[in-house]
């Protein structure tokens, strides 16, 4: 394959792991890393992952600034949190040229027009993660389980560029799966972080599956209002996707959720991303949707209570 130049913002857990298998099946990856900089600078990322072992990464450029990038990037691949997308486009925009891909891999749905009305004439690749994977300490990042991606651009086609990353991934040791539809597959993966991300907050911190085990019917009930907003915005997902969920998460090993994690150490958390773009689509296409409204104001609630106190658990 040729060599290509990527440029990962957003060097955390996942934009870690998936900037370390990129640089193994031989691209050429740098990171913009803030708040470990002198660390990755000096000795790179530590990957401990029991399904394709451990390695170190060291990235060919540690970067305070997208800015400071002194390539030509095929790719910027944004991997920080869904939380504020003018910020995030800002990161970015300094190492966008004519040709440069943007990938974005975050949660959420009904995110994709701000990156189309940013970058009008740049290729914008869509991606979700399958992933059970957490950073342990400075520069340590633990692969718990799975780690499927899925890409698609957003002009709805299998493109070249998406295939070409693609290939990247499959040859380090991860599925990845491009498809043509990947709106849909947005909605498909938020049939499982629309209950678990928020009710491992509420619950004070439950793992997924003590979760699933004690409130299965609750959890069902937000899966089936997420596939009923989807089928109205134009994504009608498969008929099984929720007993396949269910069936996932029962075999999953004990998980804190991504939005867990932030909750505790007192970060901004994911909660329009995730669960008030799909209650603003509910609302906009009459869908009737009370568990997720539920679930969204319990969650602006607690969002408040760590705004006017960070230090509460």
């Amino acid at each position: 394959m040729k060599p290509i130049n990527i440029l990962i913002v957003g060097a955390g857990a996942i934009g870690g792991f998936y900037g370390a298998l990129l640089a193994k099946a031989g691209a050429t990856v740098s990171v913009v890393c803030r708040s470990e900089f002198n660390l990755i600078e000096q000795s790179g990322y530590s990957i401990e992952s029991r399904d394709l072992g451990d390695w170190r990464f060291k990235p060919q450029h540690v970067l305070r600034h997208s800015e400071d990038y002194p390539e030509q990037a095929d790719y910027v691949v944004l991997c920080t949190k869904a939380i504020d997308v003018s910020e995030n486009l800002e990161l970015i925009r300094p190492a966008v040229s004519n040709n440069t891909a943007i990938v974005f891999i975050q949660n959420g749905v009904e995110t994709e027009q701000a990156f189309i009305d940013a970058f009008p004439d740049n290729e914008i690749i869509s991606g979700l993660a399958f992933i059970c994977c957490n950073r342990t300490g400075p520069g340590q990042i633990a692969h718990l389980a799975y780690g499927r991606l899925t890409l698609g651009s957003l002009t709805n086609t299998i493109s070249p560029k998406a295939e070409q990353l693609g290939a990247f991934f499959n040859a380090a040791g991860i599925e990845c799966r491009i498809t043509d539809d990947i709106i849909g597959a947005r909605w498909q993966k938020c049939i499982w972080n629309a209950p678990f991300n928020p009710l491992s907050v509420l619950s004070g911190g439950l793992a997924t599956q003590d979760i699933l085990n004690s409130q299965e019917p609750l959890v069902r009930g937000i899966m089936q209002e997420i596939a009923a907003i989807a089928s109205a915005c134009g994504h009608p997902l498969p008929e099984d996707i929720i007993e396949r969920n269910i069936a996932n998460t029962h075999t999953m090993p004990p998980y804190k959720t991504s939005m867990l994690l932030d909750y505790e150490q007192s970060r901004p958390m994911e909660t329009e991303a995730i669960l008030g773009n799909a209650v603003h689509a509910a609302r906009r296409d009459g869908i009737n949707c009370p568990h997720l409204e539920t679930l969204y104001a319990l969650m602006k609630l607690r969002e408040l209570q760590l705004a006017q106190d960070p230090n509460t658990d």
